[in-house]
């Protein structure tokens, strides 16, 4: 039988979640086991396009919602910890870009008018000319305008990487959770047949909660999922973009970020409302079809002849909400020594963290001695969706 641990806290889920928030409560003192089932940042946030947003999407009619009130200081605390005064040390990481852009194609620029009506969007943007343009815009067939948002974009795999190290041996490779309890009160998880005593439990992997949730024999809280169907093109011939479309609608048309591959090509990430409702319902070959078509119509003068093209389903898992809406926060809920929650979006890791530490303040739960973890089977990797697809 597999030695028994006991820890401050126990967490379920290694995506970009359940690490920061590993490294944030290390920080503080915090034993801690972070348990991943398959591996670190499988789930949704390899599928992540890696960018930082700080709200400016969500005005793009003019009205700052809450969830871009909520997202704004997003950007300056990921920002801070490339340097030496964020909550987390994570100089080094590889940034893709330093700015994400907004971007509207000849005859929409008109359609922008409302977006600056808000002053607080309009300091967080500056319109980008000549060599300031992103490199696929600096065409002679460019007739838009594009504007630099200060929302920085990260190489996903190598934050992934690298809030793995900052895990240190905190790390186990659990495939059968379930609860272990005395009497009536969870007092940690069996894992594969260990069991992990801990003062709490915090669950926070993803889609992976529903079953977790059912293991433990609870309900509540419930959880939603909005699908993508994200597009994939690999080619030489590809130019770095890191970049909102404008449409007509609410949502960006088609947000495009640039990602290198390990044979020195580079892809196309394409999201935003072509990978939404309509984009879900259709298969593999017309959702290709249709990109295909989006970016003739956008971007006529590069060149995609030789691309390869492929398709990523992915489900956001987040908060039941009315409507299937999309929710503005990170969520958490506590019941008992169970703390259960989604982040609900990348940029929002740190705010999740937040909530959790906030929680454990208020519980009076603080660092206590433990003996030191012995070496525990460690899970890997994930593999970047694009490696994966053109393998």
């Amino acid at each position: 039988m597999p030695q028994a641990l006991s820890t401050d806290i126990l967490i379920v889920g290694g995506g970009i979640a359940g690490l920061w928030l590993n490294a944030r409560l290390r920080r503080a003192g915090y034993a801690t086991v972070l348990v991943e089932s398959a591996s670190l940042g499988g789930g949704q946030s390899v599928k992540s396009q890696g960018i930082i947003h700080g709200g400016a999407k969500y005005a793009l009619h003019g009205a700052l919602t809450g969830a871009s009130e909520a997202i704004a200081d997003m950007p300056r605390r990921w920002r801070a910890c490339l340097g030496s005064d964020g909550e987390l040390d994570l100089r080094g990481v590889r940034l893709l870009s330093e700015a994400h852009y907004l971007w509207s194609p000849g005859g929409l620029a008109g359609s922008l008018t409302s977006f600056f009506a808000s002053k607080a969007v309009r300091s967080r943007v500056e319109q980008a000319k000549g060599e300031d343009l992103p490199p696929a815009l600096r065409d002679k067939g460019f007739k838009g305008k594009a504007y630099r948002l200060t929302e920085i974009v990260f190489d996903v795999p190598d934050l992934i990487r690298r809030l793995a190290e900052l895990a240190g041996d905190s790390l186990l490779a659990g495939e059968r959770i379930e609860p272990l309890r005395e009497g009536r009160e969870l007092a940690g998880l069996c894992v594969d047949g260990r069991e992990i005593r801990a003062q709490r439990v915090v669950l926070s992997a993803g889609a992976g909660n529903e079953a977790l949730l059912r293991e433990l024999g609870l309900e509540q809280p419930a959880m939603q999922r909005r699908p993508l169907h994200m597009v994939m093109v690999k080619a030489a011939t590809l130019k770095p973009l890191y970049a909102h479309c404008l449409g007509t609608g609410p949502k960006p048309r088609i947000t495009v970020t640039t990602h290198p591959t390990r044979d020195g090509q580079s892809v196309w990430y394409l999201g935003g409302d072509i990978a939404e409702a309509d984009g879900v319902a259709r298969d593999e070959a017309a959702q290709i079809a249709e990109a295909r078509r989006e970016l003739a119509k956008l971007l006529p003068w590069i060149d995609l002849g030789q691309a390869q093209w492929a398709t990523l389903r992915v489900d956001r898992a987040e908060p039941a909400q009315s409507n299937l809406l999309r929710p503005d926060n990170a969520f958490l809920a506590e019941q008992g020594r169970l703390l259960v929650g989604w982040p609900t979006k990348l940029a929002l890791a740190p705010d999740f963290a937040d909530r959790v530490c906030a929680r454990l303040e208020e519980d009076g739960i603080r660092p206590s001695e433990h003996a030191a973890l012995p070496q525990l089977p460690r899970p890997p990797l994930a593999e970047p969706a694009w490696e994966v697809a053109f393998a």
